[in-house]
């Protein structure tokens, strides 16, 4: 059986539905950006309905500022706060679990990634996490060493630069 679930973080309201099942592993599932708990194509609303079905409960939920709820989203570097309110949540209307896994797509892989041990949860399962991205234009700094480095040991770069070029010329 489903149920749908409200709580609060930090003052907002989150969402969630739990599939009740009897099982002692319970998976928490993690949505992602602006994705809702019914996920692509309801596929998530599948899996836990499956799941639920061989006996393991699934809590699923939306952060704060996602779809109809209250708060910003500010992305999956903010939402530690709302995975540990979640799975707080998921132990006290699931009290039977004694072991959390948590799943996530995307962002909501990074989520877990970066704040799934502060939330309690025992295990991940991190599809396509996502990763930080450069807030410039620059190569990594490793490439950048070497790039010096290949023209202090070129002759021509030591003439251009007693001539006062630039020995950075042709990047």
């Amino acid at each position: 059986m489903r149920r749908l679930i409200g709580f609060a973080c930090e003052g907002e309201s989150l969402a969630a539905t739990l599939d009740e099942a009897p099982g002692t592993t319970g998976l928490l599932i993690v949505s992602g950006g602006n994705e809702i708990r019914s996920g692509a194509h309801r596929g998530m609303a599948m899996l836990a309905q499956r799941l639920a079905a061989t006996g393991t409960p699934v809590f699923r939920y939306d952060r704060r500022g996602v779809g109809d709820l209250t708060g910003n989203n500010g992305g999956y570097l903010t939402t530690e706060p709302d995975l540990i309110a979640a799975a707080a949540m998921f132990r006290a209307q699931a009290p039977h679990i004694t072991r959390m896994i948590g799943f996530g797509n995307c962002d909501a892989a990074s989520t877990l990634a970066l704040f799934g041990r502060s939330a309690g949860i025992d295990r991940v399962v991190l599809a396509n996490p996502w990763v930080i991205e450069p807030t410039d234009d620059l190569p990594p700094a490793a490439a950048i060493r070497a790039r010096y480095a290949e023209r202090l040991r070129d002759p021509r770069s030591w003439y251009r630069m007693i001539r006062g070029r630039s020995i950075c010329a042709n990047w």
